[in-house]
């Protein structure tokens, strides 16, 4: 697979995963997520816009994609250690918030290494 290629799947895989997260976290409690959905389709339309700019050979995108997933991670590491640290301090509702929000990191992470990765 063509590297661009590689480039643009990694970004639209993951902005269809940061949709299907803040929906998630929507759906795990409406009355105090409602940002979950909103930043979650708002970054992920931004990732698949990028992935979609770059399958149409716009190169840039990758650099945008990869200043996007550095945003994000900076603050999925923060929101994530919040998180953590509620639930070390006994309040198990933020759980599944905490994993959801680390999962999150982990693909932003995921999506910077590829966007990072040289062609052979």
């Amino acid at each position: 697979m063509e590297n661009a290629e590689r480039k643009s799947r990694a970004l639209l895989f993951f902005g269809t995963y940061l949709i299907a997260a803040g929906l998630a976290g929507y759906l795990s409690n409406p009355e105090k997520a409602a940002t979950a959905l909103i930043s979650g389709g708002l970054f992920g339309a931004l990732s698949i816009g990028c992935g979609l700019l770059l399958r149409r050979g716009i190169s840039f995108a990758a650099k945008l994609g990869i200043g996007l997933c550095a945003l994000l991670t900076f603050t999925f590491a923060w929101r994530s250690a919040v998180g953590w640290t509620a639930v070390v301090n006994g309040n198990s509702e933020k759980l599944f918030a905490a994993c959801l929000i680390t999962s999150m990191l982990i693909g932003a992470l995921a999506t910077i290494r590829v966007l990072l990765k040289r062609a052979h």
